[in-house]
Protein backbone atom coordinates (compact mmCIF):
# COMPACT_ATOMS: atom_id res chain seq x y z
CA UNK A 1 0.00 0.00 0.00
CA UNK A 2 1.24 3.79 -1.01
CA UNK A 3 1.02 5.01 2.60
CA UNK A 4 3.49 2.08 3.73
CA UNK A 5 6.26 3.35 1.56
CA UNK A 6 7.18 6.17 3.16
CA UNK A 7 10.19 6.25 5.71
CA UNK A 8 7.69 8.61 8.60
CA UNK A 9 5.19 5.49 8.48
CA UNK A 10 7.42 3.18 8.81
CA UNK A 11 8.97 4.64 11.65
CA UNK A 12 5.56 5.52 12.96
CA UNK A 13 4.48 1.76 12.97
CA UNK A 14 7.55 0.82 15.02
CA UNK A 15 6.21 3.68 17.50
CA UNK A 16 2.93 2.21 17.60
CA UNK A 17 4.33 -1.12 18.25
CA UNK A 18 6.18 0.07 21.10
CA UNK A 19 3.34 1.52 22.73
CA UNK A 20 1.18 -1.32 21.98
CA UNK A 21 3.12 -3.83 23.72
CA UNK A 22 3.62 -1.69 26.66
CA UNK A 23 0.44 -1.18 27.12
CA UNK A 24 -0.94 -4.95 26.91
CA UNK A 25 -0.89 -6.07 30.47
CA UNK A 26 -3.14 -2.97 31.38
CA UNK A 27 -5.32 -3.43 28.22
CA UNK A 28 -5.47 -7.01 29.01
CA UNK A 29 -7.45 -6.88 32.19
CA UNK A 30 -9.86 -5.10 31.38
CA UNK A 31 -10.75 -5.11 27.48
CA UNK A 32 -9.97 -8.49 26.30
CA UNK A 33 -13.12 -10.55 26.32
CA UNK A 34 -13.78 -13.41 25.18
CA UNK A 35 -9.98 -13.48 24.02
CA UNK A 36 -8.70 -16.55 21.62
CA UNK A 37 -8.00 -18.54 24.96
CA UNK A 38 -7.06 -21.25 22.88
CA UNK A 39 -3.97 -19.71 21.43
CA UNK A 40 -2.79 -20.07 24.73
CA UNK A 41 -0.15 -21.92 23.92
CA UNK A 42 1.78 -19.56 21.11
CA UNK A 43 0.62 -16.28 22.96
CA UNK A 44 -0.46 -14.80 26.08
CA UNK A 45 -4.27 -14.71 25.97
CA UNK A 46 -6.17 -12.06 27.05
CA UNK A 47 -8.34 -12.23 30.50
CA UNK A 48 -11.00 -13.81 29.82
CA UNK A 49 -13.60 -11.43 32.38
CA UNK A 50 -16.92 -10.48 30.73
CA UNK A 51 -17.89 -6.88 30.24
CA UNK A 52 -20.86 -6.21 31.43
CA UNK A 53 -22.29 -2.98 30.06
CA UNK A 54 -25.53 -3.43 31.44
CA UNK A 55 -23.66 -2.88 35.01
CA UNK A 56 -21.35 -0.23 34.27
CA UNK A 57 -21.33 3.35 32.09
CA UNK A 58 -18.01 2.70 30.80
CA UNK A 59 -15.39 1.07 29.24
CA UNK A 60 -12.00 0.48 28.38
CA UNK A 61 -10.89 0.29 24.79
CA UNK A 62 -7.96 -1.05 23.53
CA UNK A 63 -5.71 1.81 24.01
CA UNK A 64 -6.47 1.43 27.71
CA UNK A 65 -8.47 4.86 28.01
CA UNK A 66 -11.76 4.57 30.45
CA UNK A 67 -14.86 5.80 27.77
CA UNK A 68 -18.28 6.41 28.55
CA UNK A 69 -20.98 3.86 27.10
CA UNK A 70 -23.38 5.81 24.51
CA UNK A 71 -26.93 5.97 24.37
CA UNK A 72 -28.43 3.90 21.23
CA UNK A 73 -25.56 6.08 18.77
CA UNK A 74 -27.07 6.70 15.32
CA UNK A 75 -24.18 8.61 13.80
CA UNK A 76 -21.07 6.42 13.54
CA UNK A 77 -17.79 7.94 12.43
CA UNK A 78 -15.06 5.90 11.50
CA UNK A 79 -11.45 6.62 10.77
CA UNK A 80 -9.92 4.34 8.45
CA UNK A 81 -13.07 3.15 6.04
CA UNK A 82 -11.60 0.06 6.24
CA UNK A 83 -13.00 -0.40 10.11
CA UNK A 84 -16.15 -1.41 7.68
CA UNK A 85 -15.05 -4.72 7.64
CA UNK A 86 -15.95 -5.20 11.77
CA UNK A 87 -18.96 -2.77 11.80
CA UNK A 88 -20.30 -5.05 9.05
CA UNK A 89 -19.99 -7.99 11.50
CA UNK A 90 -22.45 -6.12 13.96
CA UNK A 91 -24.97 -5.09 11.53
CA UNK A 92 -26.75 -7.22 9.52
CA UNK A 93 -27.99 -6.53 6.66
CA UNK A 94 -28.04 -2.82 6.90
CA UNK A 95 -24.10 -2.41 7.41
CA UNK A 96 -23.82 0.71 6.44
CA UNK A 97 -26.85 2.74 8.34
CA UNK A 98 -25.06 4.36 11.21
CA UNK A 99 -21.80 5.26 9.41
CA UNK A 100 -22.36 9.05 8.76
CA UNK A 101 -18.13 9.48 7.78
CA UNK A 102 -15.05 7.64 7.03
CA UNK A 103 -11.53 8.15 5.71
CA UNK A 104 -11.02 7.25 1.65
CA UNK A 105 -8.89 4.52 2.41
CA UNK A 106 -11.11 1.53 1.37
CA UNK A 107 -11.63 2.66 -1.92
CA UNK A 108 -8.39 3.72 -2.91
CA UNK A 109 -6.70 0.67 -1.34
CA UNK A 110 -9.01 -2.09 -1.63
CA UNK A 111 -11.46 -1.10 -4.34
CA UNK A 112 -12.26 -5.07 -5.11
CA UNK A 113 -14.00 -4.66 -1.67
CA UNK A 114 -15.67 -1.22 -1.94
CA UNK A 115 -16.92 -1.88 -5.72
CA UNK A 116 -18.16 -5.54 -4.35
CA UNK A 117 -20.18 -3.44 -1.73
CA UNK A 118 -21.54 -0.78 -3.79
CA UNK A 119 -23.18 -3.72 -6.25
CA UNK A 120 -25.26 -4.14 -3.29
CA UNK A 121 -25.27 -0.80 -1.12
CA UNK A 122 -24.81 2.35 -3.75
CA UNK A 123 -25.02 4.37 -1.28
CA UNK A 124 -21.88 3.89 -0.18
CA UNK A 125 -20.32 6.01 -2.48
CA UNK A 126 -22.16 9.03 -1.06
CA UNK A 127 -20.60 8.09 2.68
CA UNK A 128 -18.49 11.75 3.40
CA UNK A 129 -14.89 11.86 3.61
CA UNK A 130 -13.23 13.10 6.52
CA UNK A 131 -9.76 12.26 5.04
CA UNK A 132 -7.87 10.40 2.16
CA UNK A 133 -5.53 7.49 3.65
CA UNK A 134 -3.15 9.16 6.02
CA UNK A 135 -3.79 10.92 9.13
CA UNK A 136 -2.23 14.13 8.12
CA UNK A 137 -5.10 13.89 5.61
CA UNK A 138 -7.49 14.18 8.07
CA UNK A 139 -9.81 17.53 8.12
CA UNK A 140 -10.99 18.07 11.51
CA UNK A 141 -13.64 20.58 11.08
CA UNK A 142 -15.09 17.95 8.75
CA UNK A 143 -15.54 15.64 11.27
CA UNK A 144 -16.75 17.59 13.87
CA UNK A 145 -19.31 18.70 11.25
CA UNK A 146 -21.03 15.20 10.99
CA UNK A 147 -21.94 15.36 14.51
CA UNK A 148 -21.14 11.84 15.56
CA UNK A 149 -22.25 9.78 18.44
CA UNK A 150 -19.45 7.46 18.42
CA UNK A 151 -16.27 7.49 16.58
CA UNK A 152 -14.22 4.41 16.10
CA UNK A 153 -10.72 4.53 15.48
CA UNK A 154 -7.49 2.07 15.30
CA UNK A 155 -4.69 1.98 17.67
CA UNK A 156 -2.29 1.52 14.86
CA UNK A 157 -2.18 2.56 10.60
CA UNK A 158 -3.74 5.52 8.73
CA UNK A 159 -6.16 7.09 10.96
CA UNK A 160 -6.41 9.24 14.12
CA UNK A 161 -3.76 7.53 16.65
CA UNK A 162 -4.18 8.02 20.20
CA UNK A 163 -2.79 11.12 20.73
CA UNK A 164 -4.29 13.03 17.70
CA UNK A 165 -6.31 16.67 18.65
CA UNK A 166 -9.54 15.50 17.11
CA UNK A 167 -9.98 12.82 19.64
CA UNK A 168 -10.15 15.67 22.63
CA UNK A 169 -12.07 17.37 19.81
CA UNK A 170 -14.90 14.90 19.20
CA UNK A 171 -14.97 14.24 23.38
CA UNK A 172 -15.48 17.62 24.22
CA UNK A 173 -18.66 17.81 21.64
CA UNK A 174 -19.69 15.06 23.69
CA UNK A 175 -18.99 12.17 21.04
CA UNK A 176 -17.14 9.26 22.16
CA UNK A 177 -14.23 7.75 21.04
CA UNK A 178 -13.15 4.22 20.96
CA UNK A 179 -9.83 2.39 19.97
CA UNK A 180 -9.85 -0.75 18.52
CA UNK A 181 -7.48 -3.22 17.08
CA UNK A 182 -6.98 -5.64 14.40
CA UNK A 183 -3.48 -5.08 13.15
CA UNK A 184 -0.88 -5.05 15.57
CA UNK A 185 -1.39 -7.76 17.77
CA UNK A 186 -5.03 -9.61 16.08
CA UNK A 187 -4.90 -12.76 18.33
CA UNK A 188 -4.67 -11.09 21.31
CA UNK A 189 -7.16 -8.06 20.09
CA UNK A 190 -9.32 -8.99 17.76
CA UNK A 191 -12.11 -10.58 20.16
CA UNK A 192 -11.31 -8.04 22.70
CA UNK A 193 -12.17 -5.20 19.84
CA UNK A 194 -15.28 -6.94 18.52
CA UNK A 195 -16.54 -7.51 22.43
CA UNK A 196 -16.01 -3.35 22.28
CA UNK A 197 -17.70 -2.44 19.76
CA UNK A 198 -20.35 -4.89 20.74
CA UNK A 199 -20.81 -3.00 23.60
CA UNK A 200 -20.78 0.67 22.31
CA UNK A 201 -22.79 0.10 19.57
CA UNK A 202 -25.36 -2.02 21.78
CA UNK A 203 -24.93 -4.59 19.92
CA UNK A 204 -24.08 -7.19 21.99
CA UNK A 205 -25.75 -10.41 20.91
CA UNK A 206 -23.75 -10.28 17.47
CA UNK A 207 -20.67 -9.60 19.16
CA UNK A 208 -21.19 -12.60 21.29
CA UNK A 209 -22.22 -14.61 17.98
CA UNK A 210 -18.83 -13.77 16.37
CA UNK A 211 -16.82 -14.66 19.29
CA UNK A 212 -18.24 -17.97 19.67
CA UNK A 213 -17.92 -18.37 15.90
CA UNK A 214 -14.20 -17.84 16.07
CA UNK A 215 -13.09 -19.31 18.78
CA UNK A 216 -14.81 -22.23 17.59
CA UNK A 217 -12.22 -22.27 14.61
CA UNK A 218 -9.15 -21.29 16.13
CA UNK A 219 -9.78 -24.10 18.60
CA UNK A 220 -9.89 -26.56 15.76
CA UNK A 221 -6.62 -25.64 13.94
CA UNK A 222 -5.09 -25.51 17.77
CA UNK A 223 -6.26 -28.36 18.61
CA UNK A 224 -3.83 -29.97 15.90
CA UNK A 225 -1.21 -27.50 15.71
CA UNK A 226 -0.44 -27.74 19.44
CA UNK A 227 0.59 -31.43 19.65
CA UNK A 228 3.39 -30.38 17.28
CA UNK A 229 6.83 -30.10 18.33
CA UNK A 230 8.65 -26.72 17.61
CA UNK A 231 11.39 -28.32 16.05
CA UNK A 232 8.77 -30.01 13.36
CA UNK A 233 6.86 -27.08 12.84
CA UNK A 234 7.21 -26.00 9.22
CA UNK A 235 9.34 -22.66 8.73
CA UNK A 236 7.68 -19.97 7.14
CA UNK A 237 8.15 -16.32 4.95
CA UNK A 238 5.10 -14.62 4.18
CA UNK A 239 6.09 -11.63 1.62
CA UNK A 240 3.85 -8.73 2.65
CA UNK A 241 2.77 -6.74 -0.44
CA UNK A 242 4.89 -9.06 -2.88
CA UNK A 243 6.14 -6.95 -5.82
CA UNK A 244 4.50 -3.57 -5.50
CA UNK A 245 7.46 -2.74 -2.09
CA UNK A 246 9.21 0.28 -2.94
CA UNK A 247 12.40 -0.60 -1.24
CA UNK A 248 12.22 -3.97 -3.01
CA UNK A 249 12.44 -7.73 -1.14
CA UNK A 250 11.34 -7.98 1.46
CA UNK A 251 8.83 -6.66 3.34
CA UNK A 252 7.53 -8.72 6.29
CA UNK A 253 5.90 -9.61 9.65
CA UNK A 254 7.82 -9.70 12.25
CA UNK A 255 6.16 -9.73 16.25
CA UNK A 256 2.68 -9.46 15.31
CA UNK A 257 0.35 -9.20 12.69
CA UNK A 258 0.65 -11.94 9.87
CA UNK A 259 3.18 -13.20 11.83
CA UNK A 260 0.52 -14.34 14.70
CA UNK A 261 -1.35 -15.96 12.07
CA UNK A 262 1.57 -18.04 11.08
CA UNK A 263 2.27 -18.83 15.06
CA UNK A 264 -1.35 -19.53 15.39
CA UNK A 265 -1.16 -22.00 12.27
CA UNK A 266 1.56 -23.86 13.59
CA UNK A 267 4.11 -22.58 11.96
CA UNK A 268 7.47 -20.84 12.44
CA UNK A 269 7.82 -17.17 11.36
CA UNK A 270 11.03 -16.47 9.96
CA UNK A 271 11.23 -13.15 10.48
CA UNK A 272 10.48 -13.02 14.14
CA UNK A 273 13.91 -13.12 14.99
CA UNK A 274 14.91 -10.72 12.45
CA UNK A 275 12.46 -8.08 12.77
CA UNK A 276 11.90 -6.50 15.97
CA UNK A 277 8.60 -4.53 15.66
CA UNK A 278 5.55 -5.99 14.33
CA UNK A 279 6.34 -5.07 10.33
CA UNK A 280 9.96 -4.54 8.41
CA UNK A 281 11.94 -5.21 5.76
CA UNK A 282 14.37 -8.01 5.48
CA UNK A 283 16.58 -9.04 2.56
CA UNK A 284 16.50 -11.18 -0.02
CA UNK A 285 20.15 -12.81 1.30
CA UNK A 286 18.51 -13.51 4.77
CA UNK A 287 14.86 -14.93 3.36
CA UNK A 288 17.02 -17.78 1.64
CA UNK A 289 19.57 -17.93 4.21
CA UNK A 290 16.57 -19.02 6.48
CA UNK A 291 15.33 -21.68 3.87
CA UNK A 292 11.74 -20.95 4.80
CA UNK A 293 9.69 -24.31 4.19
CA UNK A 294 6.90 -22.47 3.02
CA UNK A 295 6.26 -18.91 1.18
CA UNK A 296 3.05 -17.01 1.37
CA UNK A 297 2.89 -13.91 -0.89
CA UNK A 298 0.40 -10.90 0.25
CA UNK A 299 -1.61 -8.88 -2.42
CA UNK A 300 -4.96 -7.26 -3.53
CA UNK A 301 -4.90 -4.73 -6.27
CA UNK A 302 -2.34 -4.41 -9.09
CA UNK A 303 0.21 -1.73 -9.92
CA UNK A 304 0.89 -1.18 -13.18
CA UNK A 305 4.47 -1.90 -14.61
CA UNK A 306 4.94 -4.56 -11.51
CA UNK A 307 4.31 -8.40 -10.90
CA UNK A 308 1.64 -8.27 -7.87
CA UNK A 309 -0.49 -10.75 -6.24
CA UNK A 310 -4.03 -10.26 -7.75
CA UNK A 311 -7.13 -11.80 -4.83
CA UNK A 312 -9.74 -10.27 -3.08
CA UNK A 313 -13.25 -9.56 -3.78
CA UNK A 314 -14.63 -9.61 -8.00
CA UNK A 315 -11.29 -11.27 -8.47
CA UNK A 316 -11.61 -14.39 -10.40
CA UNK A 317 -8.95 -18.20 -9.26
CA UNK A 318 -7.66 -17.27 -12.68
CA UNK A 319 -6.41 -14.14 -12.43
CA UNK A 320 -5.46 -14.76 -8.78
CA UNK A 321 -3.25 -18.19 -10.03
CA UNK A 322 -1.80 -16.10 -13.08
CA UNK A 323 -0.66 -13.25 -10.90
CA UNK A 324 0.85 -15.73 -8.20
CA UNK A 325 2.86 -17.35 -11.05
CA UNK A 326 4.46 -14.55 -12.43
CA UNK A 327 5.38 -13.32 -8.91
CA UNK A 328 7.31 -16.36 -7.97
CA UNK A 329 9.16 -16.62 -11.83
CA UNK A 330 10.69 -13.13 -11.01
CA UNK A 331 14.22 -13.26 -11.32
CA UNK A 332 16.36 -14.72 -8.11
CA UNK A 333 13.10 -16.00 -6.32
CA UNK A 334 13.48 -19.50 -7.03
CA UNK A 335 16.75 -19.57 -5.19
CA UNK A 336 13.99 -19.62 -1.83
CA UNK A 337 13.80 -22.99 -0.72
CA UNK A 338 10.09 -23.12 -0.69
CA UNK A 339 9.70 -21.69 -4.24
CA UNK A 340 12.14 -24.17 -5.64
CA UNK A 341 9.95 -27.07 -4.06
CA UNK A 342 6.15 -25.12 -5.07
CA UNK A 343 5.28 -24.82 -1.78
CA UNK A 344 3.89 -21.21 -2.81
CA UNK A 345 0.48 -19.70 -1.97
CA UNK A 346 -1.12 -16.65 -1.57
CA UNK A 347 -3.29 -14.32 0.32
CA UNK A 348 -5.25 -11.10 0.48
CA UNK A 349 -3.23 -8.56 2.11
CA UNK A 350 -6.54 -7.14 3.89
CA UNK A 351 -6.81 -9.79 6.24
CA UNK A 352 -3.93 -8.00 7.93
CA UNK A 353 -6.39 -5.42 9.54
CA UNK A 354 -9.55 -7.20 9.57
CA UNK A 355 -11.76 -9.56 12.56
CA UNK A 356 -11.93 -12.00 9.70
CA UNK A 357 -8.17 -13.09 9.90
CA UNK A 358 -9.55 -16.49 11.27
CA UNK A 359 -10.18 -17.55 7.35
CA UNK A 360 -6.26 -16.06 7.13
CA UNK A 361 -5.19 -18.68 9.67
CA UNK A 362 -7.40 -21.67 8.62
CA UNK A 363 -5.53 -21.50 5.60
CA UNK A 364 -2.15 -21.23 6.53
CA UNK A 365 -2.91 -24.44 8.63
CA UNK A 366 -3.74 -26.41 5.74
CA UNK A 367 -0.73 -25.28 3.60
CA UNK A 368 1.38 -25.81 6.56
CA UNK A 369 -0.19 -29.70 7.51
CA UNK A 370 -2.18 -30.46 4.37
CA UNK A 371 -2.60 -34.00 5.35
CA UNK A 372 -3.72 -33.51 8.60
CA UNK A 373 -6.20 -31.15 7.98
CA UNK A 374 -7.53 -32.47 4.63
CA UNK A 375 -10.63 -32.32 5.83
CA UNK A 376 -10.77 -28.79 6.86
CA UNK A 377 -12.99 -26.95 4.32
CA UNK A 378 -11.61 -23.26 4.40
CA UNK A 379 -13.91 -21.85 1.34
CA UNK A 380 -16.90 -23.46 3.74
CA UNK A 381 -15.75 -21.27 6.79
CA UNK A 382 -15.62 -18.17 4.78
CA UNK A 383 -18.88 -18.77 3.89
CA UNK A 384 -20.39 -19.22 6.96
CA UNK A 385 -18.83 -16.12 8.21
CA UNK A 386 -20.16 -14.28 5.23
CA UNK A 387 -23.68 -16.19 5.23
CA UNK A 388 -23.75 -15.71 9.20
CA UNK A 389 -22.74 -12.08 9.94
CA UNK A 390 -22.45 -10.07 6.03
CA UNK A 391 -24.69 -8.62 3.69
CA UNK A 392 -22.81 -9.53 0.73
CA UNK A 393 -21.44 -12.37 -0.66
CA UNK A 394 -17.95 -13.82 -0.95
CA UNK A 395 -17.53 -13.08 -4.45
CA UNK A 396 -13.48 -13.78 -5.22
CA UNK A 397 -10.75 -15.38 -5.02
CA UNK A 398 -9.00 -14.78 -1.74
CA UNK A 399 -6.13 -16.58 -1.39
CA UNK A 400 -4.42 -19.11 -3.86
CA UNK A 401 -3.71 -23.30 -2.79
CA UNK A 402 -0.13 -23.13 -4.36
CA UNK A 403 0.68 -26.26 -3.82
CA UNK A 404 1.68 -27.29 -7.17
CA UNK A 405 5.28 -27.34 -8.23
CA UNK A 406 6.80 -23.39 -9.83
CA UNK A 407 6.95 -25.43 -13.28
CA UNK A 408 3.28 -26.25 -13.20
CA UNK A 409 2.24 -23.08 -11.40
CA UNK A 410 3.87 -21.10 -14.46
CA UNK A 411 2.59 -22.76 -17.19
CA UNK A 412 -1.07 -21.66 -16.05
Amino acid sequence: MSIFRSFARRARFARLSVVAAAMSSSIALVATVGSADTFAASATPAASTPMTPAASSTVTDLAGRTVRIPAEPHRILLGESRLLMAVALLEGKQPLTRIVGWQGDLPAMDPQTFNAYAQTFPGIKQIPLIGKATEDSISDEKALSLKPDLAIFSLGGHGPSRYNALVKQLEATGTTVVFVDFRLHPLQNTLPSIKLLGAVMHREKEADAYAQFYRQHLARVQSVVNAVPQAQRPKVFVDLLAGVWDAGCCHTAGNGNFGEFITAAGGRNIAAGLVPGVLGDISMEQVIAARPDVYIATGSRTKAGLASLRVGALTSDADARASLATLVARPGFDTIKAIHDGRVHGISHNYYDSPYNIVAIEAFAKWFYPQQFKDLDVHAAQAELYRRFLAVPPDGAYWVDGTASVAALASH
